[in-house]
């Protein structure tokens, strides 16, 4: 039988197949205020820790990282989407989504690592508080952040290059919101295709696992050595350091769980409904964090109220009361 391998020079991204022409306005809306969220949150996030030296520390700084993964994730995924439902235009082009692809997964790999990073920083912090200044300091954080970086890079390096070069016989539709490992494999007609996903799900399997354990072990253990403390409100303040880390821990993996047994499980969702659960998991953490950072982290709060409280005072000082309604005649 022959089989046409005729070079794609492109893909078309399916977006929620059921969506009636007439949403499409308003879903393209509200993905630009996500995005816009998305920016704003995490680049005052990050401007917000640079000005701000009084919060220059390791477990800041790892707030920084993850704001970094958001801001870049969110940028690499929410545009095109957005073109699609704004501007009637789904194509991206061949070597595009494999570009999309590599940075969907090597992202979220970075943030599986930073995850580690920020659980080790509070389980040293909490069950080994003498040892905390001698083994986590900036420079620590530093260093475990860039390796957090690094090591997805030949992962899914190695992932993309398998892909890239396999015959693609099929319908070019990704029938997702962005380019993703499992949708553009789906179009291969080739029998290396078993021991190429194979590969890819064993090194992300790598690069999501591995942190996981790390995390639930170090958050099992800081919970642990809470209860133990005859102290109530210790127990309290100690708890309230991590809630920020477990609440954002929470986000990430939870859902991406939820999804992965549902699949292992045989749960079959529509189209629709599970484009919209990977655009959730994806991109509420990135939206969400940091207002988890600013409300949930004490001295980020007080940093940021002592800010807005000497603004306050400066504009009353130059003769523009907060309390008096001026008003134009």
């Amino acid at each position: 039988m022959l089989v046409n391998l005729t070079k794609q020079d492109h893909f078309t991204l399916l977006g929620f197949p059921g969506l009636h022409p007439q949403y499409y306005g308003p879903v393209s809306a509200v993905m630009f205020f996500v995005y816009l969220v998305i920016g704003f949150g995490n680049i005052f996030i990050l401007v917000f820790v640079m000005c701000e030296k009084k919060i220059q520390k390791p477990t800041y700084l790892i707030f920084c990282h993850i704001a970094l993964s958001d801001l870049t994730f969110g940028t690499v995924t929410l545009p095109k989407i957005i073109a699609k439902y704004w501007f009637g235009n789904s194509l991206i082009s061949f070597y595009g989504c494999f570009v999309q692809m590599f940075f969907v997964h090597y992202l979220g790999s970075v943030q599986s690592f930073n995850l580690m990073v920020m659980a080790l920083d509070r389980f040293i912090s909490i069950c080994l508080p003498m040892r905390y200044p001698v083994l986590i300091s900036n420079t620590v954080v530093s260093v475990l952040c860039g390796i957090s970086w690094l090591i997805p890079l030949p992962v899914m390096v190695t992932v993309v290059l398998q892909a890239v070069f396999l015959p693609f016989c099929k319908s070019n539709v990704i029938a997702q919101c962005y380019c993703d490992h499992i949708s553009i494999m789906s179009q291969t007609c080739t029998e290396r295709f078993l021991s190429v996903s194979t590969t890819a799900v064993s090194l992300a399997m790598f690069c999501l696992l591995l942190p996981l354990a790390f995390i639930l072990f170090s958050y099992t253990s800081i919970i642990v050595m809470i209860l133990k403390m005859t102290n109530a409100n210790g127990r309290r303040k100690t708890f309230s350091t991590c809630t920020p880390q477990i609440l954002i821990t929470c986000l990430f993996y939870l859902p991406r769980c939820f999804v992965y047994l549902s699949n292992l499980k045989g749960f079959s969702f529509s189209l629709d409904f599970r484009s919209f659960l990977i655009m959730l998991y994806s991109l509420l953490p990135a939206a969400v964090n940091p207002v988890i950072y600013c409300f949930k982290t004490q001295n980020i709060k007080q940093s940021l109220f002592m800010k807005l409280h000497r603004a306050r005072i400066s504009i009353e000082q130059n003769g523009f009361p907060m309390n008096k309604v001026i008003r134009l005649e």
